[in-house]
């Protein structure tokens, strides 16, 4: 497994789920990757789950927020200080959504939007330094920004969180896809948002999960009661889906050529 025991700052850290039914997505995911996600006894956890695979960290569950929230999975991005964060969001055309507060003793968070719209979080650890284990089947494997305005997109998490960038094309009338990188490695992508899709989207941040087999993963994950949203498809550098839980939150599942 591809332990992450180091925390990178401007990097992801953390990924957690928003439910409208945590019960019932903690249920989903540990059939569907084999997850243990039990709520966290302290009742200050508000029934937040920690999500373990071979007893490591690999995400979050808990409740929405807001009753009239959909589900939704966040991504969180390591830093130091969120409150130095919040003024270069403000600083590059973003929105605290959400000022910095205390998890308990194991760490803080907040909110933020993109200047497109997109909601992007950032952990600044204090017990917890987030994924234990990351890009292995069933932990977080990527995080992908549709973007309505994705060169002002890139242009805010550069300066915001020192992200460089490599371009490549996708193909036939289908646009360019950013590699986000930083200190040489790719930690993310990102793309402009189809325009097919609806117009009441919003820019969107879509978390993927690892999987050994793609197809199979895909077909559990259906089997289950989540909802095909993309067919597994090759890409450059392997294999992807993209599927709706029960619960209506979409995610990616994804394998990487060796």
């Amino acid at each position: 497994m591809a332990d992450a025991k180091t925390f990178v700052v401007n990097a992801p850290a953390w990924i957690d789920l928003s439910s409208t039914d945590p019960a019932g997505s903690r249920d989903y995911y540990s059939k569907l990757f084999g997850w243990k996600a039990e709520p966290e006894k302290d009742p200050a956890a508000g029934g937040y789950a920690i999500a373990r695979l071979d007893g490591k960290d690999v995400a979050g569950i808990g409740g929405t927020q807001d009753p009239n929230a959909p589900s939704s999975w966040m991504v969180y991005i390591g830093t130091r200080d969120a409150d130095a964060v919040a003024k270069k969001v403000e600083a590059e055309g973003g929105k605290v959504v959400a000022p910095a507060f205390e998890v308990m003793d194991v760490g803080r968070i907040a909110v933020y939007q993109d200047p497109t719209g997109a909601f992007i979080s950032v952990w600044q650890p204090n017990t917890m330094n987030g994924f234990d284990v990351q890009r292995t089947p069933g932990s977080f494997s990527w995080a992908e920004l549709n973007s309505r305005g994705i060169e002002k997109a890139k242009q805010f998490y550069k300066n915001v969180f020192g992200w460089g960038e490599k371009v490549s094309p996708m193909g036939e009338g289908q646009g360019d896809y950013t590699e986000f990188k930083l200190g040489g490695e790719s930690i993310a992508g990102g793309m402009e948002m189809n325009p097919m899709v609806p117009q009441e989207v919003p820019s969107y941040w879509m978390v993927y999960f690892g999987a050994a087999d793609v197809d199979k993963a895909h077909k559990k994950a259906v089997d289950l009661g989540g909802k095909e949203m993309l067919p597994p498809a090759d890409f450059p550098g392997g294999r992807f889906s993209i599927v709706s839980d029960p619960q209506g939150a979409a995610f990616g599942i994804m394998s990487t050529n060796p």
